[in-house]
């Protein structure tokens, strides 16, 4: 187990290595390797455990009743998924935990991590802080890809996510974490679609960009979303 990469993920930050270590066995903490493609949680199980990435990543699939798949999501080391199943006893899973690539998952027991321990330690408290500041962070994600994804235009959702990059890089000048299946893949469109609007929107003057970095032009500032 890397304790030293544990260090360094949101939910044991401001842990030392140390305190990490003294608290592993008390989470009731246990890991497993997995290959590319392998079922890491099914959809239809239960789950008590929130699953960490240590190495790899995962993918998050949304199956339907006809037989087509989706990817809803993708989680990168030092991230964690389940937390919110794990949370309800008994709440079946919707989706499908798939690796993504080869990696290894280190559960965590999500009822041992919420109940502080008997010695009331500060790192336990911290851990806990950890998680509630974890959830409110993808539940304010979650709220902004709605908001991107409300608008029927593909340029309107485009507007809409470019808008708030600027808004959050203090700047009409920023780079995006996105390449551009994966900014299709965010606002629910067409690949091939995305980049058609990219060029027309730069054609006309209203965007510039290069890659995943993108300036905003004044014409783009006012232009309505919808």
């Amino acid at each position: 187990m890397d304790i030293q990469m544990l260090s360094a993920t949101p939910l044991f930050h401001g842990i030392r290595e140390g305190e990490i270590r003294q608290m592993l066995s008390c989470l009731g903490t246990h890991e497993k390797a997995y290959k590319k493609n392998e079922l890491i949680l099914r959809a239809g199980d239960p789950v008590h455990e929130i699953g960490m990435v240590e190495s790899g990543s995962v993918n998050i699939v949304v199956n339907f009743y006809w037989g087509s798949s989706n990817i809803f999501g993708h989680i990168e080391q030092g991230r964690i998924f389940a937390e919110n199943y794990a949370a309800i006893p008994g709440k079946e899973l919707l989706c499908d935990v798939v690796a993504a690539e080869p990696c290894r998952i280190l559960f965590l027991d999500l009822n041992k991590l919420l109940n502080v321990c008997q010695n009331g330690c500060s790192f336990h408290e911290r851990l806990v802080h950890n998680l509630v500041r974890i959830l409110a962070q993808k539940s304010l994600n979650l709220s902004s890809r709605m908001m991107h994804i409300a608008p029927k235009s593909l340029r309107g959702r485009l507007l809409s996510y470019l808008s708030e990059q600027a808004l959050i890089h203090g700047s009409t000048h920023f780079a995006i974490s996105f390449d551009r299946q994966q900014l299709a893949d965010y606002l629910s469109v067409d690949r091939s679609a995305l980049s058609n609007e990219l060029s027309k929107m730069q054609r006309e003057g209203l965007i510039s960009y290069k890659k995943n970095v993108f300036t905003l032009n004044k014409e783009a500032q006012m232009a309505d979303s919808l």
